[in-house]
């Protein structure tokens, strides 16, 4: 329709939240105000759902409390007073600091903090180019996925598994470590459609969630034993004599020396290790291997452990057994991405190639550290932050309020709203909502790419994360073209690939038909014929690789934390945390929203009934929650929800809302997994009693 006024446009885009469905939406616009925001019914993917957030997307976009301003710090850090100034005010006011601090102590003084709070390819990747012109110290974000990619490549060569929308052919899904439901949604109609046609679900988590609940069959290992109990399947099956012998001699290597490493699993040390009873383990090795086709659904919950990419490793071993990569809706899935992304021209998007590799990087998950150590030479004394709030979301989360509140830190923050983060800042500036910026959005959760264009001009004097970094450069009076390209360019360069996944595909083509689906064929099987991309050209399961690395070249299975390296914290904090994603925030998102908190109800502490008795404690109960990190004072859910010597709370919940002024970072590890680079969050122990 035109843009008369008083008449209605319907704009059509994708929401871009870090969430694998990444919704198809329209929006319908009247003279310039969004109206209305619906899921796209001619999706075949998310099929006009949308999930209990963003049905009410419009709430965020012209929320009273929204940034919409550049705004200056006036009070103490953290206290969230600020005034209003211009944006050529800001923008001088940051770029003189920078410049002061890059003459004083040199660019890597300065760090970005960036992540997915928008997952739009060229929101996503804006300040790449920035900060590699500058020459700031380089931020490793692989706090989320990266361990989990690395742990699959090790067997398979990368994270590639089946197309999601294939889970109809499956007759056997195992969802492993995955809350289908809730951070899922759209792919659990396929999921339903499956088992319409006879398949069984399983699902293997500690905690019995609504996924587990709604489930056929619900597995519940203790936290970070899914190799154990990975490998006391292959025991089985090997030993049964379930195995593909066919496949496994065409198109893999490494058998052999895995079929002794099997002798040390057998069912009932598998059971100790993982609480599972020995029978159940059979069972599961048994119904999975005879079952065709078979399909293991992973997200990334298994990751945030210590041996974390060991897990990944160890359970993409089965398929391989099996041969179940053979089948149409047999194999594995995790992530689009693993797809999607390599098919994109990141390089020249990001203009990596003029990255200078020599300079030091630093891993996201340790920001408090970095922010905090009296060593780090030289200190960081910048840090500018866009698309995440880490002083909820990265763990040890003390420290890294320690580190925002210093006086000499420089904090930029781009933001929708006064985060906890942004209230730390010494300068925030206005960031636009999806529905106001031009993008292309991944998915990685389908093998769909749409465009989302802008339904409404920016609201008050908001900018997008690609226009911030070119107002940045000016600034800074940079003269490198390539700092200076459009939206639209951007999204060229992006699509500029000989790709085959993406042949075709261009902005004008997106611009026609709103989104398209990657180029693969409709019956899809990417290793049923081998073809794995690892060096041997076979799927590993003896990797030399990992050997060269000093890494165990064979699945295993290592403790959460060794007997004797704990100095004794173990017995002091017996209880294994975990901190699980909620129902009406998105990560950090949302939280802010009084209809999402009253949603998503008062956040608890849930125990199980043997700890909670032990301790005295019953359900509604206030309980003090503490390591040596930190304490968070919560109300407690007493519940079989958990397993004994488990407890579980939210994550998302901003401290400066919470009854304490902490949340669950408060308590979470800031160790790296094995290998990838992913944070162990779940690696965290505490101990539980009654508050007064």
């Amino acid at each position: 329709m035109n843009g008369e006024s008083g008449q209605l446009r319907v704009i059509r885009g994708a929401c871009s939240h870090d969430c694998p469905d990444t919704c198809i939406w329209r929006v319908s616009v009247r003279d310039g105000v969004a109206v209305k925001l619906v899921g796209d019914p001619d999706h075949s993917f998310t099929r006009g759902a949308l999930c209990a957030k963003v049905n009410h997307y419009l709430e965020r976009v012209y929320a009273p409390e929204r940034v919409l301003y550049p705004l200056r710090r006036t009070g103490p850090k953290g206290e969230g007073k600020f005034e209003r100034v211009s944006w050529d005010e800001a923008l001088t006011g940051v770029s003189n600091r920078l410049k002061q601090i890059i003459d004083e102590f040199g660019p890597t003084a300065v760090i970005p903090y960036s992540s997915a709070g928008s997952q739009g390819v060229i929101q996503l990747f804006a300040d790449r180019r920035f900060f590699t012109r500058l020459g700031a110290t380089r931020l490793e974000r692989s706090i989320c996925g990266d361990t989990a990619g690395a742990g699959l490549a090790a067997t398979q060569g990368s994270g590639v598994g089946i197309d999601p929308e294939d889970i109809v052919h499956s007759r056997f899904i195992i969802l492993w470590g995955t809350n289908t439901i809730v951070t899922n949604l759209h792919l659990w109609p396929f999921i339903r459609r499956a088992r319409d046609r006879g398949a069984k679900v399983v699902v293997i988590d500690p905690l019995k969630t609504r996924t587990a609940a709604a489930a056929d069959w619900h597995i519940r290992p203790l936290p970070g034993t899914d190799s154990a109990l990975a490998l006391g399947m292959m025991h089985v099956i090997v030993s049964e004599g379930l195995h593909d012998d066919d496949y496994l001699r065409r198109y893999a290597v490494g058998f052999e020396q895995l079929r002794a490493r099997l002798e040390e699993y057998p069912p009932h040390r598998a059971a100790e290790l993982t609480g599972v009873p020995a029978e159940e383990i059979m069972r599961l090795a048994r119904e999975y291997a005879t079952t065709k086709p078979s399909l293991i659904r992973l997200l990334i919950g298994l990751e945030h452990n210590r041996n974390g990419a060991m897990m990944f490793r160890t359970i993409a071993c089965l398929p391989v057994l099996t041969g179940a990569w053979r089948d149409r809706g047999g194999g594995l899935t995790r992530s689009a991405h693993a797809a999607t992304m390599p098919a994109l021209n990141l390089r020249g998007l990001t203009r990596s190639d003029l990255e200078d590799t020599s300079i030091r990087s630093i891993n996201m998950a340790q920001i408090g550290a970095a922010l905090t150590s009296p060593a780090l030479k030289p200190p960081i004394k910048a840090m500018i932050v866009c698309g995440s709030n880490p002083a909820v979301m990265a763990p040890n989360q003390q420290l890294v309020l320690e580190g925002l509140r210093r006086e000499d830190l420089l904090l930029v923050v781009h933001e929708l709203f006064l985060t906890d983060t942004a209230r730390h800042a010494d300068y925030v500036l206005p960031a636009t909502s999806q529905i106001e910026q031009l993008d292309i959005v991944a998915s990685w959760g389908h093998f769909y790419l749409p465009l989302n264009e802008p339904a409404i001009p920016p609201l008050g004097e908001a900018v997008s994360n690609t226009e911030l970094f070119r107002r940045l450069s000016k600034c800074m009076g940079f003269t490198d073209e390539y700092l200076y390209e459009s939206d639209e360019q951007l999204i060229e360069t992006a699509l500029r690939t000989d790709n085959t996944l993406l042949q075709g595909v261009t902005l004008e083509r997106l611009r026609k038909e709103s989104w398209l689906r990657l180029n693969l064929p409709d019956d899809w099987r990417p290793f049923a014929a081998g073809d794995f991309p690892t060096p041997s050209g076979k799927a590993e399961l003896y990797s030399e690789s990992l050997q060269d690395r000093g890494l165990d070249p064979l699945p295993a299975h290592t403790s959460r934390r060794a007997d004797n390296s704990d100095g004794g914290r173990r017995k002091t904090y017996p209880l294994m945390l975990i901190t699980g994603k909620s129902l009406h925030f998105l990560n950090t998102s949302y939280a802010h929203s009084s209809r999402h908190r009253k949603a998503e109800g008062e956040p608890a502490l849930e125990i199980h009934p043997a700890d909670a008795e032990a301790r005295q404690l019953k359900s509604h109960d206030r309980v003090r929650v503490f390591n040596e990190r930190g304490e968070v004072t919560l109300r407690c859910s007493v519940s079989d929800r958990t397993r004994p010597g488990v407890v579980a709370m939210p994550f998302g919940w901003w401290a400066s809302l919470s009854e304490d002024g902490r949340s669950a970072n408060s308590l979470t590890t800031d160790e790296l997994a094995d290998w990838g680079g992913t944070g162990a969050l779940y690696d965290t122990y505490v101990e539980v009693e009654g508050a007064n």
